[in-house]
């Protein structure tokens, strides 16, 4: 497995420029996380990257994912040379979001225009295509909502020197139902997105599974319970062929970001 000095686990979150945004990814370095993986709906824009380097001393960042429907190579070059300049080493362009009739195409004319080295991207991947164009064109593939079962599928059309990272979610609850409850309910926002609704399904959650959301399926693509149940659960992605997992800490509540619970679970993941 491949080495990008992001540690086994780290964070995906969103953050905007603010000053909670601001004192979360702190507190996240402060912890000993290694990385944070920027949600990118949330991000307002290429200049809270900026913002968050520039507030921080160590944490990497990595674009989780910047659309390329949305931002300009030209633009995105421009910003990790700007971050290359004054902290090296800690931004990683992530890609993704090449919506319409020809996804590959428009990502392999974006990377052609990207003046950023290969070393330091990675793509947003779920198909067996952007799999193969991720580990053709960049370092590696950045996946969400997959089973560690997807983990192994996808080192094997990956190859062993590219780098897997994937992002899972993760319940800090140890009460069955509720925390089924909470991964229950962003689960199904997904299912109601075509690339994800393929994906499911190729990893065996049909249309009664999609519809009805049953345990065996929140299960698979949610960890829950104690730090140490979460780390087990998470630690199956690694155990299948991924180098890290970026730990999408849900509560059930929008707004505040979940430092308490990176706070919690940091003696497993990261002791």
């Amino acid at each position: 497995m491949t080495d990008h000095q992001f540690g086994p686990f780290g964070i995906t979150t969103g953050l905007d420029s603010s000053a909670e945004s601001i004192a979360a990814a702190q507190a996240a370095e402060d912890l000993g996380y290694p990385a944070i993986w920027l949600s990118g709906g949330p991000l307002p824009g290429l200049q809270t990257i900026v913002d968050l380097v520039g507030a921080t001393t160590a944490i990497k960042f990595i674009s989780g994912i910047l659309a390329v429907s949305k931002y300009g190579a030209a633009d995105v070059a421009a910003t990790y040379a700007e971050l290359e300049a004054t902290a090296p080493g800690r931004f990683t362009v992530g890609l993704g979001g090449a919506h319409g009739p020809m996804p590959i195409a428009t990502l392999n004319a974006y990377l052609d225009e990207l003046d950023v080295p290969v070393e330091r991207q990675v793509l947003a991947a779920l198909g067996p295509k952007m799999l193969k164009l991720a580990g053709e064109r960049t370092a590696g593939a950045y996946p969400f909502l997959t089973s560690a079962a997807y983990s192994a599928v996808a080192r094997k059309v990956l190859g062993p020197d590219k780098l897997l990272a994937v992002s899972h979610l993760a319940v800090l609850e140890t009460d069955a139902d509720r925390a089924r409850a909470i991964a229950r309910d962003t689960i199904g926002f997904f299912t109601r997105i075509p690339g994800y609704i393929a994906s499911l399904k190729r990893q065996g959650f049909g249309e009664s599974d999609q519809a009805e959301l049953p345990d065996h399926m929140i299960d698979a693509l949610a960890a829950w319970g104690s730090p140490a149940d979460i780390k087990a659960k998470l630690t199956e992605h690694l155990d299948a062929g991924a180098d890290h997992v970026a730990v999408n800490v849900i509560t059930g509540e929008t707004g505040p970001q979940p430092i308490e619970q990176w706070r919690a679970l940091a003696p497993s993941l990261l002791g």
